[in-house]
This record gives structure tokens, C-alpha cells and sequence, in this order.
């Protein structure tokens, strides 16, 4: 894109961008050109911007066309209102919260990909299609057929076609984990574990006082022989596996080992619950646990880890029709349904590609994010590329819990292993999320802070008496 070019025009600046044919949509072409003249000091602070009509007419487009660029400028922060005055370059944003947070697992901003409009084309369809009172209203079967059926379309690559009354949709996967552990055990069962999980597995249990038992792993996950000794001692009522880029350790599964721990579950008559947020976002995922044991395993799917947060909508594979009853009834009982917006949202997003596009666009921000940080961590980093999170071991003289309150002291949050542990032991590790620091700019000052945190010795200090 051309550099902009100012039109003296009533002694107001007018900057026009010039339009390339083939830059893609007119109105992120104009923002664009805003953020840049602003970056490089053409515009600044307190410069007032043209009226849209006559920039509109300036450039040959449309008004639409202005007003949404507008609307994203406001968006990006680079512009403000102010009443019949007019349209204003902002004064930079003060940074009030200097915390670079890296513990949070979330799926990073897709660059290119427009969020808010897509938020507003799927309302819109969502809207014009739907019936509106029953978006406002109570839905007591586990979603609508046509989430159900969107739910069976988002789960296609997993399994191929499948039986849509089968699925349950849910209002998160945690929502999820805490209605099968009500369905499914009872006060004072075993649900069998990795020694390092997903802490809402943890909490869930302990909130409704069953136990939580760890079965040792290597490299590939879960050891078999002692999953089928723990179902021998324990007579568990679960086993919860997370076997795709794994929640902390960012381990995936392979397909043998999938194989031989259905295998046990069948063998023991024990169910399990598979986890499965990032399946997804990995490169090569093998098939699930639940694919070769589909009547022993229960598998949930949810769109909080591969598109955004605020969904709050999981999907739930439940082939034995008893077990979804008590299913939905446990779920009922705390968290009646998934809001009816959300759920014909996340349908509109599905059927129409949406979901597909913003999945593509995670999945190759990611990836960016990754190779970001196995250049900046250097000989620490071993992830696997994709996904969400690294697992980072921690030197000798690092402990995690140490590192994690040095972190903090330098306005950088991580995890610390303590936080996934099953039972007492833990490894000397910390979780480095990649996703939660929109800015790849600010995640990069983040990853070096840390990484120079990492490579000096911890020092001894007493405490100050003030």
C-alpha cells in the first residue's frame, strides 16, 4: 500500500490512502493506512480526521466503506469521537496493567481475520434466521437438532458421520467434566488421572468429594499396565485422559497407546472421559481414545480452546442413551443449558465456514507464536509447534513455585507445575501459555523477559521489615 498523501482542504489535513485492486477488503485497506500513518508519525494525537462523506469522495468508495473503516480505527484505538467536532487521532492508550500474562490458555487473536465483523455478520444471520423468542427462552434437551447437528458436523474430522442425538451440547467443557462426574460416580469413588492434569479436574472432584488417584506416565501418556493395575486396587468409576497436545505437559498421544488404554477400559468395564479441547489445533492428531472404544468413552469437544472463550459451547459424545440421561440431568441440576445466543451462534459460525475460517486463522497464529518462542527460549523450548501452550522444565536452580513469584515480581505470569499436580509429586516445570497477550509484539518482550529470568541464578534476599 502507498504511503498516504495529504490534501489541505478548509485547513483540515485529509489523508488518503492509496487503494491497491487486489488489497483486500477497502475498509481494513483505510485502517490500515491510519494505524501506519499513526506508527510512523504522519498522524498524530489530536490531528483531526476528514468527515466521512468527504473522504468517501475522496477515494471513489462508498460511505459504508468509510464508516467501517472508521469503526475499526476506533477499535484499533487509533481514533475518537468527539460529538459535532468531529473524528480525532487518540492519544496512545496508558498501559494500566503491566502484568504480561502467560498463564492463561486461550486461543490467540487470528491476524487478518476481522472478529468484530464476523461477530456482527453471525448475529445478524442468527437473527434473521432464527426464531428470536426461543433464543430468549429455556431449552431442556442438551441443545436444539440443528447444534446437535452442527456439533456432529464440528466433530466430522474426528470421527466422520455421526448419530447427532448422540451429542449433548454443553455450556463449556467444565461444565461438562462437573455433570459427569455427578452422573457418573459417587461420593468417595476413584477417578484415575496423569499425575499432571487439567486443574478443573481437580477442583471439580474435590468439590464433590470424590478422589482423585494419579497413574504414572512416559512419554507417550498413561502407562497401560499401571492403568489396568489402578482399575484392579482402585475399582475406579472414571479415568480422565486429555491425550491431544496434553493440558499442561503439550504431549499428544499416539495411536497405539489410545489403542491399548481402550482396550484396558473395556477390559476393566471402566469409563473414560476424554478431554480433548486441542485436538484441532494439532498438526496430526491421531483418531480419539473414543473411536476405539465408542460405547467405554465418553469425549468432549470445546469451542472455548480453538476459537474463543466466550462461546461457552462444548460438545458431548455420549453413545450409551442411559448415560446421557443421567448426563443431562446432572447438568441440568447447576447449569440448566448452554445460552441459546451462544449455541445458535456457534451453529451459524459452523454451517456457514466462519468457525472453519477463524480455526485456520488460530492454527496459523499459533504457529507464528511457537516459532517465536522456540527462538527466543532457545534449548529450554520442546514443544511440538501447535496448540496452545509449552511446557518449559525449569534449570536446577529454578523451582517452579520460585520462578513463578520471580515472574510475577517482573510483571510476567506463568504457571507453576504445583498448580496440575494430581498428588504430592511434581515436576520442576512451569506452563507458558502463547495465546492470552493479544499484541505478538508484547508476547515477544513477555518470552525475552522470561527467557532472561531463566538464565540467571535466583537470589538470596531477606525479607524487608516496612
Amino acid at each position: 500500500m502507498s504511503q498516504l498523501r495529504s490534501i489541505q482542504d478548509d485547513e483540515l489535513p485529509i489523508w488518503l490512502p492509496g487503494l491497491a485492486v487486489h488489497g483486500g477488503p477497502r475498509f481494513l485497506q483505510i485502517a490500515d493506512a491510519l494505524q501506519a500513518a499513526v506508527a510512523d508519525g504522519s498522524l498524530r494525537p489530536g490531528d483531526r480526521l476528514p468527515p466521512q462523506r468527504r473522504l468517501a469522495a475522496q477515494l471513489q468508495v462508498d460511505l459504508t466503506t468509510v464508516t467501517r473503516a472508521y469503526d475499526e480505527a476506533r477499535r484499533r484505538s487509533l481514533l475518537e469521537g468527539r460529538g459535532a467536532r468531529g473524528t480525532y487521532v487518540a492519544a496512545p492508550k496508558v498501559e494500566l496493567s503491566p502484568v504480561l500474562d502467560l498463564s492463561m490458555n486461550t486461543p490467540p487473536p487470528p491476524d487478518g481475520v476481522d472478529f468484530e465483523d464476523l461477530l456482527k455478520q453471525g448475529l445478524s444471520q442468527v437473527l434473521m434466521r432464527a426464531d428470536n423468542a426461543a433464543l430468549m427462552t429455556y431449552h431442556l434437551g442438551g441443545g436444539s437438532e440443528a447444534d446437535r447437528k452442527a456439533g456432529a458436523s464440528w466433530l466430522a474430522p474426528m470421527f466422520g458421520p455421526l448419530n447427532a442425538g448422540q451429542l449433548v451440547v454443553c455450556p463449556g467443557a467444565q461444565a461438562a467434566i462437573a455433570a459427569l462426574i455427578l452422573a457418573l460416580t459417587e461420593p468417595g469413588d476413584v477417578i484415575l488421572a496423569e499425575p499432571t492434569t487439567y486443574p478443573g479436574l481437580r477442583a471439580a472432584a474435590g468439590e464433590f468429594g470424590r478422589r482423585l488417584v494419579a497413574v504414572g506416565t512416559d512419554e507417550h501418556g498413561m502407562l497401560p499396565a499401571l492403568l489396568e493395575q489402578a482399575c484392579v486396587q482402585h475399582q475406579p468409576a472414571l479415568v480422565y485422559l486429555n491425550p491431544t497436545l496434553q493440558n499442561p505437559t503439550a504431549a499428544t498421544m499416539p495411536e497405539h497407546r489410545r489403542k491399548e488404554l481402550a482396550a484396558i477400559a473395556q477390559r476393566c468395564a471402566v469409563r473414560i472421559v476424554e478431554d480433548d479441547p486441542y485436538w484441532l489445533l494439532a498438526a496430526a492428531p491421531p483418531p480419539p481414545i473414543a473411536a476405539f472404544a465408542p460405547e467405554q468413552v465418553v469425549y468432549i469437544s470445546t469451542l472455548s480452546k480453538c476459537l474463543t472463550p466466550g462461546l461457552r459451547v462444548a460438545f458431548v459424545l455420549i453413545r450409551a442413551a442411559r448415560e446421557r440421561e443421567r448426563f443431562l440431568a446432572a447438568l441440568r441440576s447447576f447449569a440448566l443449558m448452554a445460552a441459546p445466543l451462544s449455541a445458535a451462534l456457534a451453529t451459524q459460525w459452523i454451517l456457514d465456514g466462519s468457525a472453519a475460517g477463524l480455526l485456520a486463522g488460530v492454527r496459523k497464529e499459533a504457529g507464528l507464536r511457537h516459532r517465536m518462542a522456540r527462538d527466543i527460549l532457545a534449548g529450554r523450548y520442546s514443544g511440538a509447534g501447535d496448540g496452545l501452550h509449552v511446557w518449559l522444565a525449569l534449570p536446577a536452580y529454578w523451582n517452579s513455585s520460585q520462578l513463578a513469584r520471580a515472574a510475577d515480581s517482573e510483571g510476567i505470569a506463568v504457571t507453576p507445575a504445583e498448580a496440575f499436580a494430581t498428588g504430592s509429586a511434581s515436576v520442576n516445570a512451569i506452563r507458558i501459555s502463547l495465546g492470552s497477550i493479544r499484541d505478538r509484539g508484547r508476547l515477544q518482550a513477555g518470552l525475552q523477559r522470561l527467557s532472561q529470568l531463566l538464565a540467571r541464578r535466583p537470589a538470596s534476599f531477606s525479607a524487608a521489615v516496612v
